[in-house]
This record gives structure tokens, sequence and C-alpha cells, in this order.
């Protein structure tokens, strides 16, 4: 399961918060505990909550048209480049120009996160990547400038994602329902991965290529539509909180987000674990080619994670209180991790896809870390740290990917992985530990508090 970023860009699908809440009492493990909420807040119940504030349904929608989108334009792609070229190189590196640029794109837009209002940022954004999808589309495109184009769209995904999961706190409030919020979004990203590559193949079996990367345009417009029209013209954030001209460069604003011991610690703890997460994810292959399983057997391998982290995340979301989250947060991210320890006995199919699916529900562990991240985050500073955030998040993951192949050139596939288990929970451990010893510190600068606005 490669680990989604909650609010997924147009310019890729991975994967690192309706009431305000949350005071900071402190619970078990040194973890933040969401207060409970002031007379007259309303106390939100599930995911419906959530969808009763009107501002976040076509948020919502927005965010299902541009996945999918995505994920119809990476398949249609690959299939269009490898037409022209014959090239099996070039079509694979379609894929790989998803996650290429994050970095570079991640850390020279930050600022803007912060310094724009939100929703111009997302409008903009998604008229960048319909622009572009539209330029793939057009008749004689050549194969370099599809690779460009392609490359521009993932340029500015880490600014639509962070832009979007800042103003998420706006339309929802840093509370309870921010994580719901963010959760229904990762959700929707981890689904893609199960039924959106076979929603492409299936569309290109009726459309051409760039037909269907047409069709990703359209989407991308969609969204531009529904963001500018659903959702309230809200001021920049550094503008509102005074502006801090110190911070305005990308470099000073990593200082900014990772120079604070409590947010660097949670930063750390969102990025590290899914790193060791997809070791087993990048050697599916390779494992199951050994097992002499079936392709029907590959998929349901490939299927395991993503089915076990979308049930854990409803199962947290909707059957667990906000304090509850809290409080098994620490635990169950330290546990995060073990079930991958099956493989040290080579385990047949039936033990392999038990494994992986509890490793997907453990992963529910990120409703309470977005809680305690959007908590310790100074609103001025809000968008450019979820910005830095899904740009690590996504970064990383294509790290742990390739040093996962590495290994597995020199070592078996389930010593790899049973490997990574072990070392990803003893850095689990050590950034848990970190976690508690700053409970209770906040960054300096003024924070300010947000409510939910329903349209």
């Amino acid at each position: 399961m490669t680990t989604a970023d909650p609010s997924s860009s147009p310019a890729t699908t991975a994967p690192g918060p309706s009431a305000p809440v949350s005071g900071g009492s402190s619970g078990q493990g040194g973890a933040p505990v969401a207060a409970a909420p002031g007379p007259g807040a309303p106390e939100p119940v599930g995911y419906r909550a959530v969808f009763r504030v009107g501002e976040f349904r076509p948020v919502f929608a927005a965010h299902l048209l541009s996945v999918l989108g995505v994920v119809i334009a990476e398949i249609s792609l690959t299939v269009l480049v490898y037409r022209a070229t014959g090239s099996p190189l070039l079509s694979a590196l379609t894929f790989a120009l998803g996650f290429l640029p994050y970095a570079l794109g991640g850390t020279l837009l930050a600022p803007l996160a912060d310094r724009l209002p939100a929703r111009r940022v997302l409008v903009g954004c998604d008229l960048v990547c319909a622009a572009c999808a539209a330029a793939m589309a057009a008749p004689g495109t050549p194969v370099a400038l599809l690779l460009v184009l392609r490359c521009a769209m993932a340029f500015v995904a880490p600014l639509f994602q962070g832009t979007r999961s800042a103003s998420l706190a706006d339309v929802l409030g840093a509370g309870d329902a921010y994580v719901l919020g963010r959760s229904l979004l990762r959700m929707v990203a981890q689904s893609a991965q199960l039924i959106g590559f076979g929603l492409g193949g299936l569309l290109l079996t009726v459309l051409a290529p760039r037909g269907a990367i047409l069709l990703t345009a359209a989407g991308f417009l969609g969204s531009a539509v529904l963001l500018r029209l659903g959702t309230r013209a809200r001021p920049a954030r550094s503008a509102g909180a005074g502006g801090r001209p110190d911070r305005s460069s990308p470099l000073a604003g990593l200082r900014a987000v990772l120079g604070h011991r409590r947010l660097r610690a949670l930063t750390l703890l969102s990025w590290l674990p899914p790193l060791f997460v997809v070791v087993p994810e990048a050697l599916l292959t390779p494992y199951a080619t050994g097992l002499g399983a079936s392709t029907a057997g590959l998929g349901l391998l490939m299927c395991a994670m993503p089915v076990g982290a979308i049930a854990g995340e409803v199962w947290a979301g909707s059957a667990l209180t906000a304090r509850t989250r809290s409080r098994i947060t620490a635990p169950l991210a330290a546990v995060s991790l073990l079930p991958l320890l099956a493989y040290a006995v080579r385990p047949g199919l039936p033990l392999l896809v038990g494994a992986l699916v509890l490793a997907g529900l453990a992963h529910a562990y990120t409703l309470g870390l977005d809680q305690w991240y959007v908590e310790a985050v100074p609103e001025e500073l809000r968008g450019r740290a979820m910005t830095l955030l899904s740009t690590g998040l996504m970064t990383l993951q294509g790290v742990g990917m390739a040093l996962a192949g590495v290994a597995a050139e020199f070592l078996p596939v389930h010593v790899v992985v049973a490997s990574a288990a072990v070392l990803g929970t003893g850095v689990v451990l050590l950034l848990l530990a970190e976690v508690r010893r700053t409970d209770g510190q906040e960054p300096a600068g003024p924070r300010r508090e947000t409510v939910p606005a329903a349209k």
C-alpha cells in the first residue's frame, strides 16, 4: 500500500486534520487529547457530521474528480507513450515522473501556500493541470513534450495538496471534524488504487488514450469550478497573521517548520513509517513469483494492505471517539510494522494476505497523528507545513521503494521485508519517545482559532 496523501492533487495519487475542538490536555503516551466541545458547540458524530458542513461537500467532490482524473491520465499516458515509442523504459518513466518533481516543487512552491489565498491557489493548480492534460491530448504532441507536461503537473502537486490540507482546517475547524475530513480524502485516494486502474483500463477499451486524457482535463476543470463556486474566499494565512518576512523564502520556511522540536518529531513520525511500509509493496511481484502465485493471487496481495487501511480508518473514524483515537495513536503506531515480521517465516499466500491486511488496519493511527500535527502548527505556517508534509511523504515513499529494490538485489525478498519491519519499528519507537518528551510544546508565533464555515 502506497500511503496516500489525504489530499491527493490533480498531479498524482500516492503515500504521510465541524467543530473546533482540542485544547490539548495530555493523554496516554504523551499524546494530546482533544478537549470536549464547549457549551453550544456541536458534538461530531462520525463521518456524517463532516458531510453536514456545506463547504466540505464540494471539496470532497472536487477531490474525487481529481483523483480519478489522475489515475486515468497515468494509465492513458503510459499506453500513449508506449504506442508511440515501443519503449518499456519511457512508458515506465511516465509513472516515475509523477514522483520525481515532488521534492523540488514542494520546496520551491511551499511559501505560496500561506502567501496567497487558498482558493486562488487550489483553482490555479487545477487550471494548470487541466491545461497540461489538454495539451497532452492534442494530436501530434511529441513524446518529449508529453513527459515535460507530466513533470509540470507533478511539480504543482505538493502545493495543491498542502494548501488543500491547510484549508480543510478553515472549512471544518482544527478539531475532530478536520481529522475525519482528512480521513475521508485519504480513503478516496486509497480506493483509487483499488478501482481506479481497472476503471482506466475499461475506458481504454472504448476510447483512444488521448480521448481518455481529455476526460482527465474535464475532471480538473470540474474540480476548479467546484472549488471556485463551492468554497469561501479567505485571506492568505500569512497576511492574516501579520506576515513573517523572515519566513518568506523556501529554506526559511523549512527551518521554521523543522526547527521546532515537537513539530519536527511529528513531521518525522508522518514521513518515516511509510518509507518502511512500502517495502513489501515494492517487492510483491518478485515474492509472489517465488511463491508461484497466479496473476489473481498477485492482485489479491496488492489489494490487501489498501483494503486493511480503508477498513481501519472507517472503524477508527466511526466507532471511536476523538479521545480514544488520540490514546491509541502511539501504541498502534508502535506495532504498525510488526505484521510484516510474518515474512521471516516465508509465508504462503493466505498468511501473507492476512499479514498485509493487519498492517493496513494499523494505519488507523494516522487519524490521531493528524490531530496532533494540526494542533502543533501555528496557523500562519499551516499551508507551508502541510505542503512540506506531503512533499516528504511522497518523496520518501519513492526512496523506500528504490532502496527495497536495491536490497533485494543482494538479499532474499523475505529477509528484506522482515528487516525493514524490525528497523522501522525501532525508528517509530524512537520518534514516539521524542513526541512524548515534547508534549505540551507549541511553536512560537500567533495562533488563531478556526471555526467551521458552512455555506
